[in-house]
């Protein structure tokens, strides 16, 4: 996987992202199925107006049975064609959909945790789930209505022409005049339907937040705040969602006014000259009651595929407003630092070392490490200590490969740190995450590797075995609704025990606004754990940090600490 960042000068680096090829659409043959579907017609239309013809003529009956079993084939024929393209086109569309939602999760799981660009998890979660679904309607319905707009007119007026070139003209002028009308309708409904997302977007992410915040807000007496804020919120939404169906009303307006004067005028053509009161715009043939009922019949069918292509239209704006916001969240930040694996390289043991390392947030955010050197032996107990700010959660995130350093390199053993390598650290961080689900769940963490007996093991190891017998089998609250803080941290504790390949914990302030108490109950534990390993701690406690075997200063005039 190759990354995009930032390097030591600000500037972005990028790399082309290692991805698969599309999968064959099938919209085109999905397309082309339909348009051959409403070209039935044409030999539909012709039987039909020859039966006709016969009849006023006065042949009998039975001479027009066949053009009648005709009209009923073509028709049975026309259904199952349509019926296929639909399925085609949906089964292409749901394909096509499925590829680029793993391209943008595979994007997003790439993506550092450090990149502030990085989308919200309410908002990315709406997009994948909501908005990319409206992707289908646009693929599935308007790609083929708009392939069969561009073939099924021509070829109808090329049928007109022989009999009539009057028709003919009447409906080449009238074509062009509703895909212009509804281009210049569509760029408004497009920009419309951007702003709708957006706004849909933002209303998920702001309603996410508030409910893993619910508490804070009832503790600081700001619901009505809050409810006043999504009120205002929802009724912007309503407002925009109104304009998309607004502008998607007057597109179809726009078209059936056209549709129905053109056909009116080759319809009033078509009677005056059977009436022979318009003796002109026919061939020397002239039309009798077969060519001109012919022409007829295939007018309003010359404007059918607009039609549908107008009912379809709002799909196309909000299909590639989508889209847009599918690709844009597809994009490569900051990346998570990743090294591919060579056979037979590897680190031989646990030694961290840091050379010359520096990274910034952004192209003009200014170095938050700048040439850092850093050596940490095989079993060796580190304190990161600095007031807030000095960097240490930063170092923290570059050792486990949360991020891309901007220059230097990071290396465990004499090789660089590999995924491969990375996946013997653990990361301890001062709220960690709890996801929804047992306390047994979240120490396994799906992990095939960790069986019931390590779970259990890892509980008791972490002191949270009185605690998971007591909830047993009932799942958490999201974000650890029902843990106080330092039973959260025990859980992440035993995440990391129930690892027997783990030789490098990382651990980020583990006794930040803990009591006394419990701070020195996380620490024994923490220490437990790390017999053996390589701990590095950041942390600005003065007690944890005498607890390890050595504390490297990161105040801002003294940011580099020699190696060893």
């Amino acid at each position: 996987m190759t990354s995009a960042y930032f390097d030591a000068n600000g500037k972005q680096a990028s790399g082309e992202p290692g991805r698969s090829a599309r999968p064959p659409s099938g919209l085109r043959k999905a397309a082309a199925v339909q348009a051959l579907a409403a070209l039935v017609w044409i030999p539909q239309a012709a039987c039909l107006s020859i039966a006709v013809g016969r009849l006023a003529n006065g042949s009998p009956v039975g001479s027009v049975l066949w053009l009648a079993a005709s009209i009923a084939l073509l028709g049975i024929a026309k259904s199952c064609l349509n019926a296929a393209g639909g399925r085609m086109a949906f089964r292409a569309a749901r394909s096509e959909l499925t590829f680029r939602r793993t391209a943008a999760v595979a994007a997003l799981a790439r993506r550092s945790p450090l990149d502030a660009t990085r989308a919200a998890s309410g908002q990315a979660a709406s997009i994948l789930g909501e908005q990319a679904e409206l992707i289908v309607p646009y693929l599935s319905r308007f790609q083929p209505g708009r392939f069969k707009a561009t073939t099924v007119p021509l070829v109808i007026l090329a049928c007109v022409l022989p009999f009539s070139w009057v028709a003919a003209l009447v409906l080449l002028i009238a074509m062009p005049l509703i895909p212009v009308f509804m281009a210049l309708i569509g760029w408004s409904a497009q920009a419309a339907s951007e702003k709708q997302l957006a706004a849909t977007g933002g209303l998920n992410g702001f309603l996410l937040d508030r409910l893993r915040g619910l508490s804070t807000i009832r503790s600081l007496d700001a619901v009505d705040a809050t409810a006043l804020k999504l009120r205002a919120d929802a009724q912007s939404l309503k407002t925009r969602t109104m304009a998309v169906l607004k502008i998607a009303f007057l597109s179809s307006a726009v078209l059936e006014l056209f549709s129905a004067l053109g056909v009116a005028l080759v319809a009033v053509y078509v009677g005056f000259s059977l009436l022979g009161e318009i003796r002109f715009g026919a061939w020397a043939t002239g039309l009798d009651l077969t060519s001109g009922l012919f022409v007829l019949l295939l007018a309003p069918a010359f404007f059918e595929p607009l039609r549908e292509l107008s009912a379809v239209w709002h799909d196309r704006a909000a299909g590639e407003a989508a889209l847009k916001t599918l690709e844009a969240l597809s994009k490569d930040g900051m990346t998570l630092a990743d090294i591919p694996h060579r056979p037979g390289a590897g680190a031989d043991t646990h030694d961290l070392r840091l050379e010359n390392v520096s990274f910034r947030y952004g192209p003009d955010a200014p170095l938050a490490i700048d040439a850092f050197d850093l050596h940490v032996r095989a079993g060796e107990h580190v304190a990161l200590l600095g007031a807030s700010g000095s960097g240490k959660s930063t170092l923290l995130a570059l050792m486990a490969g949360l991020a891309p350093c901007q220059s230097g390199r990071i290396t465990l053993g004499s090789e660089p740190a590999t995924s491969a390598a990375r996946q013997t650290i653990a990361w301890i961080g001062q709220k960690p995450h709890i996801f929804a689900g047992t306390i047994a769940q979240n120490v396994a963490l799906g992990r095939p590797e960790v069986s019931p007996r390590k779970t259990a093991e890892a509980l008791h190891f972490a002191r949270l075995g009185v605690v998971a017998s007591a909830y047993g089998h009932r799942p958490l609250g999201e974000s650890g609704i029902g843990l106080s803080g330092g039973e959260a941290l025990r859980l992440a504790i035993a995440r990391a025990a129930a690892n027997p390949d783990v030789g490098i914990i990382l651990a980020d302030e583990p006794t930040a606004h803990l009591d006394a108490r419990t701070a020195n109950e996380i620490t024994e534990c923490l220490l437990s754990l790390a017999h053996g390993r390589t701990l590095i701690v950041a942390t600005h406690d003065p007690r944890l940090a005498a607890r390890m075997g050595r504390t490297v200063d990161l105040m801002p005039e003294t940011a580099r600490e020699a190696a060893e």
